[in-house]
């Protein structure tokens, strides 16, 4: 079935480790991206830019991969980012309300800046 074809690739830029997806995310792939975010964790880096510019398919399974880590990151002193999402993959997350949880922007940019001044979602709370 090639519609669950779903790759990432890495970039390290300073202390943030960036993971840019594409294809579909779902119950099949999402594994290839917790242990993506895992094997970051291992190495020490617990700041994490995801971008989904080329993400056309998010389920579940895949909303559930950052649900899973975001509070350990967090008591880390760190924390997951997301970047540049379709409309039809934010209209998802925001319908779950992600965006209360999460950092969700439009550009990386914005994203590095608040990793580079330690703005955390949800610390006040």
């Amino acid at each position: 079935m090639t519609q669950n074809k779903f790759s990432l690739e890495f970039t390290q830029n300073e202390e943030i480790q960036k993971i840019d997806i594409s294809g579909y995310l779902d119950a099949q792939t999402a594994p290839v991206l917790e242990n993506a975010i895992q094997e970051a964790i291992n190495k020490g880096c617990n700041k994490i830019l995801v971008n989904f510019k080329n993400l056309k398919y998010i389920s579940s399974a895949g909303l559930g991969v950052f649900m899973g880590f975001i509070e350990q990151i967090r008591k880390e002193g760190g924390d997951i980012k997301l970047a540049e999402m379709p409309n039809n993959i934010f209209s998802i997350f925001d319908l779950l309300g992600f965006p209360m949880i999460f950092d969700i922007s439009e550009t990386e940019d914005k994203l590095i800046e608040k990793f580079n001044n330690n703005e955390i979602p949800g610390n006040d709370l």
